[in-house]
């Protein structure tokens, strides 16, 4: 095997350092590894291969998918994940180096990165800290002694032979996550299991060249904390299992211990999937997908090995299913073979000696657990105890800093469902088409709330508040600011009812002649002369229903949806001045009690 791997590295004379493995490009250190042609030749057959023995007959798809789909319902999948989350510590795991995504390649590397002989490592204190928060955020039970030890693997990228992990004491072990499926995909409440959780290196990244003639090693991400979180094998199908990855994002982003972006690597899954005959308590051989860069890839991964192996099994090949590692090829729409899945012999574990055991007192848990923020399930079941539909309630708690502007404008005293109309609809728009997040947009919790009271109370209408808004979230002020600023308030006009009235006493008097009409056009059209009186607007409920006396009757028969007939005819008469809220309000009461 060794023969196999070193055969495609180039050789270089050894020195008393390891220098001569590595150049220096613009400042920057690199590891260079050349692959020979017959390395080029073995791949391309490997990947002809692959597509030889690609179960799929050539029929039209729709036949394929229907054959398939067919094949499926007499399977079960079982689908495990293993998320690896990148910790935002400010240095290193066992060392002192800081890690900056997009920075030039191994500058921020030391001996201890480079695996160079009696470089000891030390633990960073804040991996067992945020190891602690996550354990306890997914109901795990903690270790309070445990160990970190040596997982012995050949990988260019990984410069010590060993990647430091822990083996058979982790951190955590036996917790679970909730989480609520989308409306869209069915709904519903399911909980996964989580085996452990444990703390480990990253290794460094390999940088493939555009042009095929050799592959450049960046160390900058060696030594990062990672926590690698594996679940039970507990998911079904593609869609529970994006829904849980998502859910791991939440959880980590929520305790500020990572931020999560699948584009950057800061959260990786790789997917273990297999499938068995429906009433088989027995599992079936596994298989492990890598290269996940979304949660919509885990899912269409994960269905096109479901497919995959179903099909197999129908043609009774399903002894080719070994337990392998495959890539998702996002173009092709594909997994395809990478190598051959090790067992945990090949790994040779065994304790760290460099290392200390790691001893956690009580105490520490205990101040921690204290300290935990609000996580997403217990935020979605306090929304949900608001009356919110579930849809309200996962798109508010998806994103903790569209919660938090949430909570914050809430507690300002606006009204619940008002506030989840204007964030989910006007202000979530605006976020999407300037693709900025709600941190980067003016408004200001306290602002939406006056906003919504304004509206709610009759002083402005729902048309100049979205006009207010869009002027709040790109140019910051206040409501009563940018309405003076706009001169929708002419002379000592304001949006306090006195000044309506002191508005509505000089033009008695005529003390406005020229500005009279266009006063009283703004006036109209924003709402601000807006009747909010009840007895006025109930005179008008009365004279609607009076002079409409066959309608009435036809409500009385069960024909409900003519109740926006008579909130019509309202309007009609009060010229769009009657406050819409206050109308329904008094014109269902009416209706309900003649009826």
């Amino acid at each position: 095997m060794a023969s196999t791997l070193f055969r495609n590295i180039q050789t270089v004379p050894l020195l008393l350092y390891p220098s001569a493995f590595f150049r220096r490009k613009n400042g920057a250190l690199y590891c260079t590894i050349k692959s020979s042609s017959s390395s080029s030749v073995t791949q391309t057959q490997t990947a002809t291969q692959e597509k030889q023995q690609d179960p799929q007959i050539k029929v039209s798809t729709q036949t394929q998918t229907k054959t398939v789909d067919k094949l499926i319902k007499d399977y079960e999948a079982i689908i495990g994940i293993e998320t690896h989350v990148q910790l935002s510590t400010l240095t290193k795991a066992f060392c002192g180096c800081p890690y900056n995504y997009g920075a030039q390649p191994n500058t921020s590397i030391c001996p201890v990165c480079m695996g160079l002989p009696g470089a000891l490592p030390v633990l960073n204190s804040k991996v067992i800290e945020f190891a602690v928060k996550l354990g306890l955020a997914l109901n795990c039970k903690l270790s309070l002694n445990s160990k970190f030890d040596r997982k012995q693997y050949f990988y260019p990228d990984l410069p010590k032979g060993y990647q430091i992990s822990q083996f058979d004491i982790p951190i955590a072990t036996n917790g679970y996550v909730d989480l609520d499926l989308p409306m869209e995909f069915g709904g519903g409440h399911r909980r996964f299991g989580i085996t452990r959780v444990h703390m480990e290196e990253d290794a460094g990244k390999l940088l493939h060249s555009g042009n095929g003639i050799g592959i450049a090693v960046d160390l900058n991400r060696a030594g990062v904390p990672l926590l690698e979180i594996v679940s039970e094998p507990d998911m079904r199908n593609g869609i529970e299992a994006a829904e849980y990855a998502a859910e791991i994002q939440r959880v980590v982003r929520y305790l500020g211990i990572s931020n999560g972006n699948m584009q950057e690597g800061s959260l990786r899954c790789d997917v273990n999937v297999s499938i068995r005959p429906i009433g088989q308590s027995e599992f079936g051989t596994k298989v492990e997908i890598k290269n996940l860069n979304s949660f919509s890839s885990v899912n269409r991964a994960i269905d096109y090995e479901i497919s995959r192996q179903a099909l197999l099994h129908s043609q009774g090949q399903g002894s080719s299913i070994v337990q392998e590692t495959r890539l998702w090829e996002e173009g092709s729409q594909k997994t395809i073979t990478m190598r051959k899945k090790e067992g945990l012999s090949d790994y040779r574990y065994f304790p760290e000696p460099d290392l200390p055991e790691v001893i956690v007192k009580k105490e520490y848990v205990d101040s921690i657990q204290n300290s935990l923020p609000e996580l997403p399930e217990m935020k979605r079941r306090r929304y949900e105890s608001m009356g919110l539909s579930m849809q309200d309630v996962l798109f508010l708690a998806n994103d903790i800093n569209v919660a938090e502007f949430f909570d914050a404008t809430i507690a300002k005293g606006a009204d619940v469902k008002l506030a989840t109309n204007w964030i989910m609809g006007d202000i979530a728009a605006y976020m999407k088409n300037e693709k900025v997040s709600i941190n980067d947009i003016k408004l200001k919790p306290q602002e939406l709330a006056e906003l919504i009271a304004s509206i709610k109370g009759g002083t402005i209408s729902g048309k100049i508040g979205k006009e207010i808004l869009f002027e709040l979230i790109a140019k910051d002020g206040t409501v009563k600011g940018l309405i003076e600023e706009k001169n929708l308030v002419q002379a000592c006009l304001s949006l306090c009812p006195c000044s309506i009235f002191n508005y509505r006493s000089l033009k008695s008097l005529r003390v406005f002649t020229t500005f009279s009409l266009e006063v009283d056009a703004l006036m109209i059209e924003y709402g601000i002369n807006a009747i909010v009186d009840p007895a006025e607007i109930e005179k008008m409920v009365d004279k609607v229903l009076s002079e409409n006396p066959k309608q009435l009757e036809q409500f009385r028969a069960g024909k409900t949806k003519i109740q926006g007939f008579f909130a019509g005819q309202v309007m009609k008469i009060s010229k769009g001045k009657a406050n819409p809220g206050l109308l329904n309000k008094i014109l269902q009461q009416k209706l309900n009690a003649t009826s």
